[in-house]
């Protein structure tokens, strides 16, 4: 990788003498009348009541800090949140269908599993919010990983058998759907946790291409109109390098462009090394990144509507950020970022913040992203307690954005290297 470190730091180098003047910023463009405001989640993070799973398995072997155990009981009172997302004035709400919870054994359906996941479906629809449906969210059943996970031969034909009825149950709703959420993230925790070895990578890739390609099939031959995207983790300075892999083999089989920001990096800021080290809240969450993020993509994936799947802010513990960012300013910059892309010719077409309420974070509850915050430790109520955001989020859904007067709370990020080298050679103010 050194030599692509040289090019990279030359590129930037070269980018800086040659980048033009920064204007002042403009008036963010007003987003169209149908534009998609959501929240999301996922299945296992939230649940709670967890059945055998490759993660269940991954806690008790001691490879998280914290046991997932309740969770914020989400099986039992997504009723409740569902109406907290109504009530911010949302559209779509994401969640996960856990392939562990209904397929417990190989061929045995637990029919009151998906009982739950009917009403869960109808509820979000009957509050007038469209679903965004998520297949995969790193989550397989304990079966699967007794026969090797993605390296057993036999998991793309169970994966794809399972999916198929999921999407034949719920297609009735025109849902927006995620196939596989991160691949490559979640590529990188099967290897972390040693769901398959090192010598497996490509077989494990190869199978998550395979098995999106043919669910995208099987959902439009249900619905010719779906919505169909596997969303992309959108990692600063290597993400164009890693979609050669997998997502540029899914781009002619992506109705959207999925897309889930979280961190930036400057050469003045290089403090997104603090999300590899665990400590995701003192990580750079400078908001103008997303808007270089949508444009690279925009490039990339020419023709292709982007939905912003997940973007949010995480505190340690609910805590002030050692930043100082607050919630409810960083999501008002997202969103002042989203209109601006727009404005440049970039068809963003939805927003959902991650998440509506604090949930497992793949291995603890130190980390917060929710507009609610639940204290899963020491509540055992797990009271919903609304952040500085939920108030924002609801001006934000009323208006359709943030007014053409408002302007971000943080400057733009001197040199941005979200998508290095454009993003320093070409900078918004």
């Amino acid at each position: 990788m050194g030599h692509r470190i040289v090019a990279l730091a030359t590129a930037v180098a070269l980018a800086l003498l040659l980048a033009p003047a920064a204007t002042a910023a403009p008036t963010p463009s007003a987003l169209p009348d149908d534009f998609l405001w959501g929240v999301a989640s996922s299945g296992f993070q939230s649940e709670g009541s967890s059945p055998d799973s490759n993660w269940t398995r991954y806690v008790r072997a001691g490879e998280t800090d914290d046991a997932i155990g309740s969770s914020v009981d989400f099986r039992h009172r997504y009723r409740q949140d569902v109406a907290l997302a109504e009530d911010l004035g949302v559209t779509v709400y994401r969640v996960g269908i856990e392939w562990a919870r209904v397929e417990p054994r190989p061929g045995a359906v637990d029919q009151r599993e998906l009982a739950y996941y009917d009403d869960l479906i109808a509820s979000i629809v009957d509050a007038g919010m469209k679903p965004m449906i998520t297949l995969d969210h790193w989550v397989y059943p304990g079966w699967i990983a007794d026969r090797g996970g993605w390296a057993w031969s036999g998991t793309p034909t169970a994966w794809l058998r399972h999916n198929r009825m999921i999407v034949d149950r719920y297609a009735k709703y025109h849902p927006l759907w995620i196939t596989i959420n991160e691949p490559t993230v979640y590529l990188e925790k099967e290897l972390q946790h040693g769901g398959i070895g090192v010598g497996d990578v490509p077989t494990m890739i190869d199978r998550l291409v395979r098995v999106h390609r043919a669910v995208y099939d099987h959902i439009h031959r249900r619905d010719a109109n779906a919505m169909v995207s596997s969303n992309i983790a959108y990692i600063p300075t290597v993400e164009p390098l890693i979609d050669a892999a997998i997502a540029d083999r899914m781009a002619d089989k992506l109705d959207f462009v999925g897309v889930d920001y979280y961190y930036a990096v400057s050469p003045t800021d290089p403090s997104a090394i603090n999300a590899a080290l665990g400590r995701m809240w003192d990580a750079s969450m400078a908001a103008d990144g997303l808007y270089y993020a949508l444009r690279d993509l925009h490039q990339r994936f020419p023709g292709k509507p982007l939905y912003v799947v997940e973007a949010g802010l995480v505190t340690e513990n609910g805590k002030p950020r050692p930043d100082r960012y607050r919630r409810a300013d960083h999501l008002r910059d997202l969103v002042y970022w989203i209109q601006r892309a727009r404005g440049d010719g970039v068809p963003v077409m939805g927003f959902s913040y991650w998440s509506l309420t604090d949930n497992y974070e793949w291995g603890d509850y130190a980390s917060r992203f929710g507009l609610y915050t639940v204290d899963v430790k020491t509540d055992p109520s797990l009271t919903r307690t609304p952040t500085d955001g939920v108030a924002a989020y609801r001006k934000i859904t009323a208006r359709n954005g943030v007014g053409p007067s408002y302007r971000p709370s943080r400057p733009a990020q001197w040199c941005s290297l979200v998508a290095a080298p454009d993003s320093c050679a070409r900078p918004v103010r």
